[in-house]
């Protein structure tokens, strides 16, 4: 399976693309939401995405919104990888129809435990 990380961080997408990896996926990486709607665009098979929410050019809870207006990516999986904690902000993300939230900082067992609540190892 296919999945996509974007993050503005470097370190970030590199972490979360190793940890993906281990569990067999394929990984594109995007640097900002802008560039992952592309990515998208470019990889049909994708099927995983996991988004920062704080990035420039847009953002993660509009490139959720984004994914969600459009009928081909209704089966992608979207989890929001954040430092943003609040309640509030989980509710949004959720609503906007991220599939699973991951606050920052995580371990790769809470990464890999969240993606397997969410079926991501099924296909």
């Amino acid at each position: 399976m296919q999945a996509l990380v974007i993050d503005d961080s470097r370190a970030v997408r590199l972490l979360v693309g190793n940890i993906l990896r281990e569990q067999g996926f394929d990984v594109v990486a995007a640097g900002h939401g802008q560039e992952g709607l592309e990515r998208l665009q470019e990889n049909p098979e994708i099927q995983l995405v996991l988004v920062d929410w704080n990035m420039p050019v847009m953002n993660g809870l509009e490139f959720i919104q984004a994914v969600r207006k459009v009928r081909a990516w209704d089966e992608v999986r979207l989890v929001m990888v954040t430092t943003e904690t609040e309640s509030e902000q989980v509710q949004r993300a959720i609503n906007a129809g991220a599939n699973e939230y991951v606050m920052k900082p995580f371990t790769a067992e809470v990464l890999v435990a969240k993606l397997s609540l969410l079926g991501a190892f099924e296909d």
